[in-house]
């Protein structure tokens, strides 16, 4: 008994040693590694998500990217497949990016609703926190329309803007990208332990979800200047020749993402026996064409072209992938060849003709990694489409999105995925950054901050619900105690996360044809006592004055003196087409602002000559409608609505110089301190009155408000309109998968 048992070790032990070798694969054994895919418990397999076994190579994967499309291996053969999904960001209200604390239940709930809107694949940026991974395979396992994972790997910022060269310092950029890549593939096997470091994930991993891999998008929008002064610095860095990609006419900053792309593939493929298709990040700014209209030099000085880096021994193949949105950059406003292209209904589309021109370049599978609209009050650029980069409703969002995946189809690129799953509070935007605090951005929702806003999911404020919205029910009034109480009636506030929240009910209010005054003081030793023309008075200085005058004639304004626009903008000269205010730095000057968003400087259209004006937009104008998500006719931009006799409205804190309302920080005087400094508030005073044929009205600011300050702020969940546009929408791409076709039949 005991020679059988030596026996049959002995037998064990030269198969293994058979199979390491490989001497086995033409008989269809495959390697056999302590880390390798066959040591995962047969309870971990999912015998729905199945591999191609390429046992002459002794490896397997699940996805290929070949002619125009992936495909995935399924029933025993290959599966064209046009891939449509979100990404996925990294914080919640209250946390940066690098604080990677949402739980497993949150993931697991999110991938529930992403799947029920019939995406098919989600990406992330860089490595998650265990338990993100953890809920995409218990989801995916019992799933009947699994999700499956494009996984980002991402480069340190902070050493880009120091070096600038990929190279410096020994190659820091490229040795820690590499290491950075490595552990990546570890994480995706279930095969590591990262220890903890600032803004990183970190934790034991030991969920294998590689078979859920679409693909791998490495890198980040790469900076112009890291690519020129990297090519400069390094003329002879451009050849590599690894053993699975290697470069081709290539300049020396694609030779470093060669070598790093390089490595990954060779690292997943002889420790894992495993192989994913790849990309590499890029960007309009960085694309191959040549835009001769853009009018900034910045984004069309650089190239880099994927192209140039060519694989062998790696089946799965690569792919390209983009961030692609309508409004940035300039050029396609003023290419001339893009504005003449037309959709069906005869409208300019550039997104289209971008897209066309794109692939004209290009040979592999082509993804849109990103594309999106912000659904935020404030706007950030502007295109020449109507798809602007903000102040968009939420229900518009939906059929942009919808018009934009519609064009990635038609041009035959690979998928789309939108930006981005989820609103992102710590967000910040060129052109109000200077206006809030940056540690305090997660805290509140900045709704004038077109970057926080680009989610289907929404995060608002209030733990289940939100404080009040202007929709002509005033029930949540029911017991405030009022603000003001005067011989014309009552005003009321309320405040969360968001908003300053006011309602008036006024006796004998004529809506439509009365004006109705709400002057706000906020700031103590500055403010307006009057009105240019002397008819509207006030007892003490008011900072911000409130008009309401039927729909469609409705403003909040701001004194001159603590105007920011005008001190930072048009002062200073930034926007030289905006005359300057006199009085801007007296105190008390009776003048009232319209309050102003820049979302454009003056530039001038390469090629053509012809230059355009810088751009602003009345921000404070106030939109009517109904701003109740479970209204039929909600519109989310809607900003005041009357009803029941009372005035329901909001106004955000920024539009209140508030630089962070959950610390209870203002802006200081800066006309005195020429900066933005913050300063520490209390309460603002209000007054209100209203009149009809302009009558002569004097208001006293009588009633002062005030809110606890906070530390975690409150917030739930709320899908977008856009969620259930484009579930409706991408059905049509699920029910066509259903009988083998890539999508929509057109």
């Amino acid at each position: 008994m005991k020679k059988i048992v030596i026996s049959v070790i002995a037998t064990i032990v030269v198969l293994f040693f058979l199979a390491q070798t490989g001497l086995l694969a033409p008989f269809g054994i495959k390697q056999l590694s302590v880390f390798g895919r066959e040591n995962r418990k047969s309870s971990d397999v999912d015998t729905s998500s199945e591999e191609y076994m390429d046992t002459a190579n002794n490896l397997s994967y699940c996805f290929k990217a070949e002619g125009q499309y992936f495909s995935v291996y399924q029933n025993g053969g290959w599966k064209e497949q046009f891939m449509t999904g979100v990404n996925i960001g990294a914080s919640e209200p209250a946390l940066f990016p690098g604080d990677l604390t949402i739980s497993y239940e949150t993931y697991l709930r999110w991938f529930k609703y992403i799947s029920e809107m019939n995406c098919n694949c989600i990406r992330v940026y860089t490595t998650m926190r265990p338990q993100f991974y953890l809920a995409l395979n218990d989801f995916n396992k019992d799933a009947d329309k699994p999700i499956y994972l494009f996984q980002g790997v991402w480069v340190n910022e902070d050493d880009i803007e120091r070096l600038s060269d990929v190279y410096a310092e020994n190659e820091k950029i490229l040795t820690d990208f590499k290491k950075d890549v490595l552990s990546t593939v570890d994480v995706i096997h279930g095969n590591a332990v990262i220890p903890e470091s600032p803004g990183k994930a970190s934790g034991t991993y030991r969920t294998d979800v590689s078979r859920w891999m679409a693909g791998w998008i490495v890198g980040i929008e790469w900076d112009p200047n890291l690519v020129i002064n990297t090519d400069e610095q390094h003329p002879n860095m451009r050849d590599y020749d690894g053993n699975y990609l290697f470069t081709q006419s290539a300049t020396p900053f694609e030779a470093f993402l060669c070598r790093v792309g390089d490595a990954l593939i060779d690292h997943e493929t002889e420790q894992y026996r495993f192989q994913v298709p790849l990309a590499f990040t890029n960007w309009i700014t960085t694309d191959p064409l040549s835009h001769p209209n853009e009018p900034h030099f910045d984004e069309d000085k650089a190239t880099v072209n994927t192209e140039n880096i060519k694989f062998r021994n790696f089946d799965p193949g690569m792919f390209v992938s983009y961030h692609i949105y309508p409004y940035y950059p300039d050029s396609l406003n003023y290419q001339e060849d893009y504005l003449s292209n037309k959709d069906s209904e005869g409208k300019v589309d550039t997104y289209s003709a971008y897209l066309k021109d794109l692939k004209l370049v290009h040979t592999l599978p082509m993804l849109v990694a990103e594309f999106g609209i912000p659904t935020s009050r404030g706007m950030g650029h502007e295109s020449v489409m109507g798809y602007n980069q903000g102040h968009v409703d939420e229900n518009a969002q939906g059929a942009m999105l919808t018009g934009m995946i519609d064009s990635i189809y038609d041009t035959g690129y690979a998928g789309g995925l939108v930006f981005t799953w989820q609103d992102e509070w710590f967000k910040r935007t060129w052109n109000n950054v200077m206006f809030d605090i940056a540690d305090r951005r997660p805290f509140w929702s900045n709704i004038q901050t077109t970057e926080q806003c680009f989610g289907i999911l929404a995060f608002d404020p209030g733990a289940k619900y939100t404080v009040s919205y202007p929709d002509g029910d005033l029930s949540e009034w029911d017991n405030a105690e009022a603000t003001v109480t005067n011989d014309q009636g009552d005003l009321y506030v309320r405040s969360d996360e968001r908003y300053v929240y006011i309602m008036v009910k006024a006796k004998d209010y004529d809506f439509n044809n009365d004006t109705l005054y709400i002057p706000i003081n906020t700031i103590s030793g500055q403010g307006n006592t009057k009105a240019p023309d002397d008819k509207l008075t006030f007892d003490e200085g008011a900072d911000f004055l409130i008009k309401l005058h039927g729909a469609s004639d409705s403003h909040i304004y701001v004194d001159r003196y603590y105007d920011a626009f005008n001190y930072h903008f048009v002062e200073s000269r930034i926007l030289s087409d905006f005359p300057v205010l006199k009085d801007s730095d007296k105190k008390d000057s009776g003048n009232f602002d319209e309050m102003m968003m820049c979302y454009g400087y003056n530039l001038k259209v390469g090629g053509t000559g012809v230059e355009v004006p810088d751009k602003a937009y009345e921000t404070g104008k106030l939109q009517y409608g109904n701003g109740n998500p479970e209204s039929e006719d909600y519109a989310s931009l809607t900003d005041f609505c009357y009803g029941n006799g009372g005035v329901e409205l909001r106004i955000p804190w920024q539009l209140l110089n508030v630089m962070d309302p959950s610390s209870k920080q203002q802006m200081g005087d800066f006309q005195e301190e020429q900066v933005f400094t913050p300063q520490d508030f209390n309460a603002f005073d209000f007054g209100f009155g209203y009149t009809s044929d302009d009558k002569a009205l004097s208001i006293s600011l009588s009633g002062s408000y005030t809110y606890d300050e906070w530390t975690i702020p409150t917030w739930h969940e709320r899908l977008k309109p856009s969620y259930y546009e484009l579930q409706k929408y991408l059905q049509t791409y699920r029910d066509n998968e259903k009988n083998n076709k890539k999508g929509v039949t057109k």
